[in-house]
């Protein structure tokens, strides 16, 4: 491949890759075609994108950004799954897959800067919960009774450095 061509090729994988900080890395290698197409159609239906790659490329595209980390997971066939979504379901749609299909290899992941390595650093990183369902336990931690007692505590110090006098309620 002349430089020209690799150098166009890095700079499309550089569009591709702006603006993306967390993706998973695959080998869809070792399957049949029909596998392929279904785990690509089930990916874009949850807005997850799907680009393989030239690994010495990639790398090259990759570095100085979020994505550099993974250069240690491209080696062999790969091939990034990025999106939208949230990385976490990301990883858990693609170890759902690989429960089916024993030939998908999962590489890595990389979330906020870690890189998650192998197909045990993605089936952990399938397990976190994502940017919703922890909002989720927040809110329900706060709207518990130990919520109210930190709402408590807190207008209690307020009533203090307001300079006001706290009394004790008889039950």
């Amino acid at each position: 491949m002349s430089k020209p061509v690799k150098e166009l090729i890095i700079n499309q994988y550089r569009s591709r890759f702006d603006g993306i900080e967390n993706a998973v890395v695959v080998d869809l290698r070792g399957y049949n075609a029909k596998e392929n197409s279904q785990l690509r159609s089930h990916l874009r239906s949850k807005n997850v994108r799907v680009t393989t790659v030239k690994n010495s490329l990639a790398k090259k595209a990759i570095m100085g950004t979020p994505l550099e980390p993974m250069g240690k997971a491209l080696v062999g066939g790969a091939t990034f799954a990025y999106g939208t979504d949230s990385v976490v379901t990301i990883a858990r749609a693609l170890v759902s897959w690989s429960r089916k299909v024993k030939e998908l290899e999962l590489k890595g992941a990389i979330l906020d800067g870690l890189l998650y390595e192998g197909n045990a650093g993605v089936k952990r990183l399938s397990e976190f919960p994502t940017r919703e369902e922890a909002q989720g336990r927040i809110v329900t931690l706060a709207m518990s009774p130990g919520g109210r007692i930190l709402g408590i505590v807190k207008t209690l110090q307020e009533k203090l450095e307001a300079g006001e006098a706290v009394v004790r309620s008889a039950p």
